[in-house]
């Protein structure tokens, strides 16, 4: 609550897309940011972690030609923000240090120069962070007196420590606490972070604003949802998730409350009219996750270049599920679909196929592959599985032909459950350049494919059988995933124990699942890593998503018991 030695702090929570190691195209978005502060009367301009650089760098960190241009192109930016008449605000900047090893910084920035700088810790790679560092102030985070008001700066992890920079902030007593982060999405996060910047406002009595990334890194998602706290831990600003934006929120804070490191001759502007905050409300979990899956595809595609993305649609709800996911990111022209029909396959597979590229209004084409299939046969023969599986592999050959005459990129569209107990042939179905519901499992995919539908104005976008026949592979007659499989619904509730909880077999059994069913299931899962190894890389949008979270060894002879 406001006190008798209180003035409000105009912030701008600039919350942008960074396209990493594009610093010059980084800088614009950020002047562009600052452009549009100035206009909207703004002390403070808060801007992300690494927001210079785009985030994470990795291994592009301990590169000393990185690590230069990003040192030189945060005091260019400070002589450019100047020019453009914003030398007056406080500019606070993400981007990657280096002293000794590389350091994920924060620079403020004052009348044409980086005036202070706050190093969270050495940064070798994202997932190593070796110590908690700070610019000669031991393990006490940056505070800044910009006009009467005592500014303390975080980065990310420093609000989750118990210990270590933050925790000694009470000792410096701020005015507010403004915490740069790029933090990847997960479903329920938000409200964990909100909890913890709550926390931290009552344990240092004062405003906080948690400014977080937006867009997408490989197989990360940056969701936004930046917000301001109050210093009784009410929210009074939300940005957009998945969306850029500039937020502009008034928050009283306290003055001269503390000794700061940093005094800035600034002053804070008066008489500055009501600022247009915006409280944006809570999305649905399934609007989150197709939000994240949305963005993680679509910046993958223009990040790294490509025009268009391929597939291959089977009348199954997973390659329509990942069809509708496409055209929402890319739009219908850049979406291709190939049907690859053989012997076995039903004929309302292909009327499915066809009904929903019709409805999506994407290209299409059909390619009969039974007389190829019979061409690999005659050269090498094969029973079984192995015969099944020619199939699947004369398939993927099909799309990376397409995508290498075409320039597609393809999508591969396994999902979780599959991924999770190995239900996928290599240079098969795993062929392509990015796997978009690759971290959703099967029980899912048929909710958001039922949402979707519901979001379409009453069109049924996704063909109702898609989403309701039993799911088959159609490698052979009248064959039906149950048939190598538990039913989806039993076997996710076994995958998401052993794999998101890390739950041990034996505790599985205990809470009631039939033994031979969790025994049957893990030794699958654990089997199976080889191939996950191989899969090709999509958005993370659970807590523990394979190949980001999750990595067992392929060479193993541990068996649960």
């Amino acid at each position: 609550m406001p006190t008798a030695k209180s003035a409000p702090l105009r912030i701008a929570m600039a919350q942008i897309n960074p396209v990493l190691g594009d610093l010059e195209g980084n800088s614009q978005l950020i002047l562009g940011a600052v452009k549009e502060a100035l206009v909207s009367g703004a002390d403070v301009v808060l801007f992300s972690e690494m927001v210079l650089t785009g985030y994470p760098v990795e291994d592009l960190a301990l590169r000393p030609a990185f690590q230069s241009a990003s040192r030189r192109r945060v005091n260019e930016l400070a002589e450019q923000i100047e020019k453009i008449g914003g030398g007056e605000l406080l500019v606070i900047i993400g981007y990657l240090d280096h002293d000794e090893k590389p350091e994920n910084a924060l620079a403020a920035i004052h009348r044409g120069k980086v005036v202070g700088k706050y190093v969270k810790h050495h940064l070798p790679n994202y997932g190593v962070f070796d110590e908690f560092r700070n610019f000669g102030q031991g393990d006490k985070s940056l505070v800044i007196r910009f006009g009467s008001i005592d500014i303390a700066l975080a980065i990310c992890e420093d609000i989750w420590q118990e210990g270590g920079p933050v925790a000694n902030l009470s000792k410096a007593n701020p005015g507010i606490l403004l915490v740069a982060n790029g933090s990847p999405f997960e479903r329920d996060k938000d409200g964990v972070r909100l909890a913890l910047a709550r926390k931290r406002v009552k344990q240092l009595g004062c405003p906080l604003v948690y400014l977080n990334m937006v867009g997408a890194q490989d197989d990360l998602v940056f969701d936004g949802g930046s917000f301001a706290l109050d210093s009784a831990g009410e929210v009074i600003a939300r940005s957009e998730q998945f969306e850029s934006s500039l937020n502009i929120v008034d928050i009283e804070c306290e003055i001269e409350s503390g000794t700061p490191d940093l005094v800035l001759s600034g002053a804070i502007k008066k008489d500055q009219g009501g600022a247009k905050t915006l409280i944006a409300p809570s999305l649905s979990d399934e609007e989150e996750i197709w939000k994240a899956l949305e963005v993680g595809l679509r910046d993958y595609v223009s990040k790294n270049g490509f025009k268009s993305v391929a597939l291959g649609l089977s009348g199954g709800i997973d390659s329509a599920l990942t069809a509708a996911l496409a055209v929402d990111a890319l739009g219908k022209e850049s979406v291709y679909g190939l049907l690859m029909p053989s012997k076995y396959s039903s004929t309302h597979s292909i009327s499915d196929a066809k009904e929903l590229a019709e409805n999506l209004g994407i290209g299409y084409e059909i390619i009969e592959i039974g007389g190829v299939v019979s061409s690999f046969q005659s050269a090498i023969e094969l029973s079984g599985l192995a015969e099944e599986n020619i199939q699947a592999r004369v398939r993927g050959s099909l799309l990376m032909g397409l995508s290498n005459q075409r320039g597609h990129l393809i999508l591969a569209t396994g999902n979780k459950s599959e991924l999770a107990v190995g239900y996928s042939t290599l240079y098969g179905d795993a062929v392509g350049g990015f796997a978009p519901i690759k971290d959703i499992f099967k029980v899912d995919i048929w909710r958001l494919a039922r949402w979707r539908n519901s979001q379409a104005g009453g069109k049924e976008l996704i063909p109702i059988n898609s989403i309701e026949k039993a799911p088959s592979a159609e490698l052979s007659p009248g064959q039906k995933d149950s048939d190598s499989l538990p039913d989806y619904e039993l076997l996710d509730q076994v995958l998401k124990l052993y794999i998101e909880k890390n739950i041990d077999a034996t505790k599985i059994i205990a809470s009631g699942f039939d033994k031979a069913l969790v025994d049957r299931v893990v030794a699958l899962v654990d089997k199976a890593e080889y191939k996950r190894r191989q899969y090709p890389p999509g958005p993370k949008v659970s807590p523990i998503a394979f190949g980001k979270d999750r990595r067992l060894p392929m060479t193993s002879r541990w068996k649960e018991s």
